[in-house]
């Protein structure tokens, strides 16, 4: 009897041992549930961006100056070195001087016997005067050596003008920089023949620092930012001014910044664009004339833009995709229209809603329908912030 009743008290403790235990233990897993895989997650939410317009364009000189001869010629030297920087006013070229030389000779001595002409002529006239008081003369000889006497002044005063002229013919045969700048390719050499009828082109002179970049944006887009300004979506810098950044055409960028200095005002009727311009520091005359950039223009601030982490977006011939985390916790592909770069940040224009939390981590792995989990939700940060730690990263 006494065997069977510790038995009995044997089972019951080894029963509620069980039921404790099992009361203690976590509830079971789904399948999906104990294979998701952990993620890393931004949450998409309106934040203030960068309004960019990415155009391509072309580097201009500030200024140019075209070379050519104004005189008739033998070229006789250069006295540049091609390439180079010169001053303005720096002699460049040096024409045969001689004829030139000698039709001003000529001028000169033409302008002795107008002024001896002249003299002889205002003397006659004050030899006349006295006689036509005393009527010793008619009045209409006095009246003619007055006019020959003006005559002769004016012919002097003609040649006179002629004698400038030649000197400043004969200057021409020193060819000067009218500018500085950086000098070109000779195009042409000693001997040459120059015409100053034919504006013969000598050399050209380009001023590269600072220097232009000149792009054509369609005028529809102008009119959208006009109006996105004007209701408020778009807010300018408070100076008003639009920075520029520029970037080479194997894609790296140029380590100064610009604005834009200048917008026309008519549209070209056969492409349907406006050109912008905008100004560049170039101290180490990295960019040259006619060379293809790639411009960033950024026109204020956009309050109700969504940007996501470059690692987060792939980018395929097809387009560009995110993945997300669906309802039901799996996997989802979500194609994206994408704006430009902005730092470590692609700029969304379409394809995103507020409150999906898109993933940015593991996306060798995924698969559409991949159940996962959520390490921690981070909320997406204004891409105009400067770091990932600010970003919320």
């Amino acid at each position: 009897m006494k065997i069977s009743s510790v038995f009995i008290i044997l089972q019951v403790l080894v029963l509620v041992g069980c039921g404790s235990k099992d009361a203690s233990a976590p509830p079971p897993q789904s399948p999906s549930q104990a294979h998701s895989m952990i993620v890393e997650t931004v949450t998409v939410r309106k934040v203030s961006v960068p309004n960019i317009v990415e155009l391509p364009g072309r580097v201009e000189p500030v200024r140019q100056a075209e070379v050519r001869a104004r005189v008739n010629g033998i070229v006789e030297k250069r006295l540049y070195e091609e390439g180079t920087d010169v001053k303005e006013g720096q002699l460049l070229f040096e024409i045969d001087p001689r004829e030139l030389r000698a039709t001003l000779a000529q001028v000169k001595a033409t302008l002795e016997r107008a002024d001896a002409t002249a003299a002889n002529a205002r003397a006659l006239v004050e030899r006349y005067r006295p006689l036509v008081d005393e009527q010793a003369i008619s009045r209409q000889e006095y009246d003619s050596a007055i006019a020959t006497s003006r005559e002769a002044d004016a012919n002097v005063a003609q040649i006179k003008a002629q004698i400038q002229s030649a000197e400043l013919q004969l200057g021409y045969t020193r060819v000067r920089a009218p500018i500085a700048g950086r000098v070109g390719r000779a195009q042409v050499t000693e001997g040459a023949l120059v015409s100053a009828t034919g504006a013969t082109l000598m050399t050209r002179i380009e001023q590269l620092d600072p220097v232009y970049v000149t792009v054509a944006q369609a005028s529809s887009e102008i009119l959208k930012v006009r109006r996105a300004i004007a209701d408020g979506t778009i807010e300018l810098d408070e100076n008003g001014r639009t920075k520029v950044e520029l970037f080479f055409g194997d894609g790296s960028p140029y380590s100064e910044s610009g604005f834009v200095d200048f917008l026309d005002f008519s549209v070209n009727e056969t492409t349907g664009t406006v050109n912008l311009r905008a100004e560049f520091p170039n101290p180490d005359q990295l960019l040259l004339p006619g060379e293809f950039v790639h411009a960033r223009f950024f026109v204020g601030v956009r309050q109700d833009g969504i940007s996501v982490p470059q690692r987060a977006v792939q980018v395929s011939a097809s387009g560009a995709s995110v993945f997300v985390i669906d309802d039901g916790g799996n996997v989802a592909v979500k194609p994206v229209e994408l704006g430009p770069m902005d730092g470590n940040y692609w700029i969304v224009e379409s394809g995103l809603n507020v409150g999906e939390h898109v993933i940015t981590s593991n996306l060798q792995k995924l698969r559409p329908g991949t159940p996962v989990r959520e390490a921690s939700t981070v909320s997406q940060q204004s891409s105009a912030e400067p770091s990932d730690t600010q970003r919320g990263q």
